[in-house]
């Protein structure tokens, strides 16, 4: 299974559509085998070029901080899942999903509403 995140200095980046670069991790019998590094420079509040990055890269889930709505949505409507509020360093967020110990909280919103002219979407 593969697992991407929006990545800054080995931790989660809190703001998926902000994020310049995302680690993408090859999850086998609950141990990472493969992680690279995959560049979104040029595609920040892009919400369909990031699903569709995503895509590329045969991305399973997306492990996430905060996420607008439109994001989410496009990811959705790309067949992800997209687990939102995570927080912390890659291997620690990559072992909670393997212990299924990861939930999407009603929080794990961007917290600059209105800003791009999207909000918080809660299920």
């Amino acid at each position: 299974m593969k697992l991407a995140m929006p990545f800054e200095q080995g931790r989660i980046n809190q703001h998926f559509g902000r994020s310049r670069e995302f680690v993408v991790v090859d999850v086998e019998d609950g141990v990472i085998k493969d992680q690279k590094i995959v560049s979104a420079d040029q595609l920040q509040h892009n919400h369909e070029g990031l699903a569709g990055l995503m895509r590329s890269e045969n991305v399973n889930v997306v492990i996430t901080g905060g996420i607008g709505a439109k994001a989410l949505i496009a990811l959705e409507e790309s067949g992800l899942k997209v687990i939102s509020g995570a927080s912390g360093s890659i291997e620690e967020v990559v072992a909670s999903f393997v212990r299924g110990e990861l939930d999407t909280t009603k929080a794990a919103c961007c917290n600059h509403h209105g800003e791009h002219g999207h909000g918080c979407h809660h299920s």
